[in-house]
């Protein structure tokens, strides 16, 4: 793909999130064939936010977002601060096609981690990281049939990404928890309660972090200090509907919930 389409294709999406439209497929002249030019327009989508990047989230990390979106394997997306709510405040529901929220773990780093030719391992990444934080997704694809068109086009639509619930930094030491063990708890409050593991996420976030970054390093990109990288729903995603509430229960390491408007 040329740089005109990658950019068309970039401004077709944005605005179909901005508006709440969808399409079955991108146009055909507008659809990436593979990964990469995926990702090419995915990156044009962050010239068009008008906010510095809020940081970055990594979707079908368990089998069960897997299975949801009809992928093989993780896919990595930008969080953009026009979608980010308040812990414990409300979201607009609107036009939500998948109509499902998340269970995370999320980082917020400390120290930047640049690319390079080696692969980073998890010890040097977790030692980039300031603070864990419980988080609640809530994704959306901007495609009819999200489970069917492809890994190519939902990385083009941003894996996905959507709205996103930064819950409190754990007071926890959660270095030294094994994430991998570690349960949570949503509940979607008077309805459903679902656990959730870390093992869900790629066998531990820790691992799903490494992986973000060294996607990241793979593309020439940067993880910035201040960057949240949220590590994929450790739970099966609940269904949602306007006027509910979720609660994400992380035991000692926090709790985060958000209201849905009516």
């Amino acid at each position: 793909m040329d740089s005109d389409k990658i950019l068309s294709a970039a401004e077709l999406i944005w605005n179909l999130w901005r508006d709440g439209g969808r399409v079955p497929a991108l146009p055909s002249e507008l659809r990436p064939a593979t990964r990469g030019e995926g990702y090419a327009i995915q990156a044009q989508l962050q010239t068009l936010s008008a906010s510095a990047l809020f940081g970055w989230k990594i979707a079908a990390t368990s089998k069960a977002g897997q299975q949801h979106i009809g992928v093989d394997g993780p896919l990595a997306g930008r969080l953009f601060a026009e979608g980010i709510g308040r812990d414990g405040g409300e979201l607009a529901f609107g036009a939500n096609h998948m109509r499902v929220a998340e269970p995370e773990f999320a980082f917020r780093m400390a120290h930047d981690l640049t690319p390079r030719k080696t692969s980073y391992k998890t010890e040097e990444v977790l030692a980039a990281v300031g603070t864990l934080h419980p988080a609640i997704e809530v994704p959306d694809s901007r495609f009819d049939a999200f489970a069917k068109v492809g890994a190519a086009q939902l990385i083009a639509d941003n894996a996905c990404a959507h709205q996103f619930i930064l819950g409190p930094a754990t007071t926890a030491d959660w270095r030294r928890i094994d994430l991998s063990d570690h349960t949570a708890t949503a509940e979607i409050t008077g309805k459903l309660v679902h656990e959730g593991i870390g093992s869900n996420v790629l066998g531990d976030p820790r691992t799903a972090l490494t992986w973000l970054v060294n996607q990241l390093s793979g593309q020439g990109l940067t993880l910035k200090a201040g960057e949240i990288v949220t590590t994929g729903t450790c739970a099966t995603p609940l269904p949602i509907a306007p006027g509910d509430e979720m609660v994400a229960d992380f035991g000692v390491l926090g709790r985060v919930s958000v209201r849905f408007a009516a």
